[in-house]
């Protein structure tokens, strides 16, 4: 058992575990509303775009929260006005935005001399090294983030199931869908810092989608996702603790494996019972 505990008898592993923690439950709100509004692209291209801002900001000398925020924000926002656009599909104005400010953002790197670091840490995270403040910060979002998906939830249900119906009703879908794209940004520019943002995708996706597979409703596929989660920053602690591995990557492959183990759990759930009709 002393393996087990082991790791965390050291401060900054106890950090990183409360960190991963408040991200698991982060993600397992917004995380649930991209796998069933089948928004997994446009996390995907948010998580990658904001190199942009972080650059910048990085440049700058100021927060890179700050230049993330913002340049997820600024993403955010052209999603939102080219999906009005009826000669445009959504997934090409996601496309688009995502191609060009990945550009800029390795434009901007290309040009700096000093932030071969950051970027790795901007790209892979470095949940070792989360402060005190920076849990602080993860769970201002925690609060937030669930505020705005209990304000949200009726509208988000609708947007999910059937925008057509919710506009007849009046629910605004368009409101709904800003909402939820704001939801999805606040998760991921709070998660990168601990995981990167090449794998801050993962962590956001795997916990809902395995969790999907076997849940009946909205509110047990959270629940199931944060588990899910949790149980992946633990593991995933321990596992790097011992074998000496990036504890970020190492987090987001546990969730990622999770994922494959139910989703084949699911498979031979299936098959049994028409096995056994025959």
């Amino acid at each position: 058992m002393d393996w087990l505990l082991d790791p965390f008898q050291v401060s900054f592993v106890r950090q990183a575990l409360w960190a991963g923690i408040l991200v698991s439950l982060i993600c397992a709100v917004a995380g649930t509303w991209v796998v069933l509004r089948g928004m997994a692209f446009l996390g995907d291209a948010m998580s990658h775009g904001m190199l942009l801002g972080v650059a910048l900001a990085s440049l700058a000398g100021v927060n890179v929260l700050i230049g993330g925020l913002l340049s997820a924000g600024g993403m955010a926002l052209g999603v939102n006005v080219l999906s009005r656009s009826r000669r445009l599909s959504q997934d090409t104005g996601i496309g688009l935005l995502f191609a060009g400010m990945l550009s800029l953002g390795v434009i901007v790197v290309s040009h700096s001399e000093s932030f071969a670091v950051d970027l790795t840490a901007f790209l892979f995270g470095d949940v070792l090294a989360v402060r005190p403040d920076d849990l602080a910060g993860l769970a201002a979002a925690l609060a937030v983030t669930v505020l705005a998906g209990a304000a949200g939830h009726r509208l988000f249900v609708a947007l999910a199931f059937d925008p057509r119906k919710a506009h007849t009703l009046g629910l605004r879908p368009r409101s709904a869908q800003a909402l939820l794209v704001g939801l999805v940004t606040l998760a991921i520019v709070a998660s990168f810092h601990v995981v990167g943002t090449l794998l801050v995708f993962g962590l956001l996706i795997a916990p809902a989608a395995a969790a999907a597979l076997w849940a009946r409703s909205i509110p047990r596929i959270m629940l199931g996702a944060a588990l899910l989660g949790t149980g992946s920053t633990v593991i995933g602690l321990i596992v790097s603790w011992h074998a000496a591995t990036a504890a970020g990557a190492t987090i987001v492959a546990v969730a990622v494996a999770a994922f494959f183990l139910s989703a084949l759990a699911d498979v031979l759930r299936r098959r049994i019972p028409s096995e056994v009709s025959r």
